[in-house]
């Protein structure tokens, strides 16, 4: 095919960044009409790659062209109208502004003058989120919507402003298997009017389901493009990786011990209610459910990030109940959040410092932080967890998600805590960083930690859990051993 032919062609692009090269000469021509899989390890340019087209990085070398011809995007709203539109993996929201307030920014409905049309607004808005089959309302707050709403809502964006391109970088990361299938739906719809999708994942099964081509990246390099057809998913994780993976959920025998957690007939109002489940000290306890079940309101009321109406926690054979989160790390109960940006890290702190503000206490002597101590312990969970990151200094914001994790996970090290709670531990993680945040898992098991994982991917439930509690409606619907745990007997007991 001729250059005119396509309707993006990206040619010897490079980047970098203090450190690293994230990208090397990456060629990729895409097809009008097609959804385009980008695929790669966390780290491999994908993300970058797709910030340089949406005009939020600037190229060191190469050049873009729009249907055969090169174009300069400055910044993200010359992209926007070139017809290039952009869903980000990670959300940049504004808390206090309503939903209605967001979709129309910039693109405000006016009266005269420069007045809004308010009124249009929130007809416009009440209609497309009915349409959508959305619960909340025009007039709700950012702060107060879900991963899995945000998500949504700036995917209902970007179909909105009529984009030629659309990038979808992990657009299915926190949302529900419905979710997922209408978003596939819109695709269709939109490849059918001419609107080409270029879609970051690493769930693959929905590649093979929506993809048309795929293109494999490593190390800031492409490394192939080829139609969907002729790729098998063994050579595209083989591609990804650069070797054979051969098990994908490193899961032990490990000796269970006495029970360490208790919750008898947990009830926040609203939420969730009568919840039961126990966990022993060695053993990994996976929570399942549909989106909204109320998995992730439990275990934030379990370490004080929410209040509970009524209901007993039992923690190492004492009552136990947590003012806020801090005091259940102090107790020994940690959690990583779903949501890295918002609750997890420090956007604009190095990497030394995320692992180590929450610890002050542990690296301290009277009022004096041991400074050489902290360095020390951080260099030794970076390397023992094999974080990539060209330093301790380095801001977390310019790691990869699997690499922001895998610090995360440094951090609760540091902390040596009795129970963790996983909260989606691999969303948006590519299926290397996947396989070493299950061998971590597995590594802290072994030393007595009881570790509750709350996940929407089935098969890491399923590959990595000793037992699974299934969620319905705010409560517990029922309990699997391991040798019970399929995916028909979990969405049983999670669909009703």
């Amino acid at each position: 095919m001729r250059e005119s032919d396509y309707v993006l062609s990206l040619r010897h692009i490079s980047k970098s960044f203090p450190g690293v090269k994230a990208l090397d000469d990456v060629c990729i021509d895409v097809r009008k009409g097609t959804t385009h899989i980008l695929i790669g390890e966390n780290g491999a340019g994908k993300s970058t790659l797709m910030k340089i087209l949406d005009g939020i990085y600037r190229m060191d070398e190469g050049s873009i062209l729009l249907e055969g011809k090169e174009v300069k995007i400055e910044n993200p709203k010359a992209a926007f109208q070139m017809g290039i539109s952009m869903i980000h993996q990670e959300l940049n929201f504004f808390p206090d502004m309503t939903a209605e307030q967001y979709f129309f920014l910039e693109n405000e409905p006016q009266k005269f003058r420069g007045w809004v049309d308010w009124k249009t607004i929130r007809e416009k808005m009440t209609k497309l989120l009915k349409e959508e089959g959305v619960q909340y309302k025009a007039y709700t707050r950012i702060r107060d919507l879900s991963v899995s709403d945000l998500q949504l809502l700036e995917i209902m964006k970007a179909t909105y402003s009529g984009a030629k391109i659309i990038i979808m970088d992990e657009p299915t990361s926190a949302v529900s298997e419905k979710d997922a299938k209408r978003l596939f739906e819109k695709i269709e719809k939109l490849k059918a009017k001419g609107v080409t999708v270029i879609y970051i994942s690493h769930k693959m099964d929905e590649i093979f389901e929506i993809g048309d081509y795929i293109t494999v990246l490593r190390d800031g390099k492409t490394i192939e493009t080829r139609s969907t057809k002729e790729f098998t998913r063994d050579e595209v994780i083989e591609l990804m990786v650069g070797r054979p993976v051969d098990h994908a959920y490193p899961k032990e025998q490990i000796p269970i011990g006495e029970v360490l957690f208790e919750a008898k007939d947990f009830t926040a109002e609203g939420k969730f209610h009568d919840v039961n489940f126990h966990i022993c000290r060695g053993e990994i306890v996976g929570f399942a459910g549909l989106v909204g079940a109320g998995r992730t309101e439990v275990m934030r009321a379990v370490v004080g990030l929410d209040s509970h109406k009524s209901g007993q926690l039992i923690f190492k054979g004492k009552s136990f109940q947590a003012k806020n989160i801090a005091d259940a790390g102090e107790q020994g109960i940690l959690m990583a959040s779903e949501d890295r940006r918002r609750y997890g890290c420090v956007a604009m702190r190095s990497v030394q410092e995320n692992i180590a503000l929450p610890n002050l206490k542990h690296f301290s002597r009277f009022t004096f932080i041991r400074h050489r101590q902290e360095g020390k312990e951080c260099a030794e969970r970076i390397k023992e967890l094999n974080v990539k990151t060209p330093s301790l200094k380095t801001l977390i914001v310019n790691l990869s998600g699997g690499n922001q994790q895998k610090v995360i996970l440094a951090r609760i090290l540091v902390a040596n805590p009795d129970l963790l709670i996983l909260d989606e531990p691999t969303r948006g993680i590519d299926v290397g960083a996947k396989y070493e945040i299950y061998k971590i898992m597995t590594e802290i098991a072994r030393h007595g930690v009881g570790i509750i994982m709350v996940s929407s991917e089935l098969p890491e439930l399923i590959g990595m859990c000793d037992r699974m509690y299934v969620m319905r409606e705010g409560t517990v619907a029922g309990e699997l051993a391991r040798e019970e745990m399929t995916q028909t007997n979990v969405m049983r007991l999670a669909a009703n």
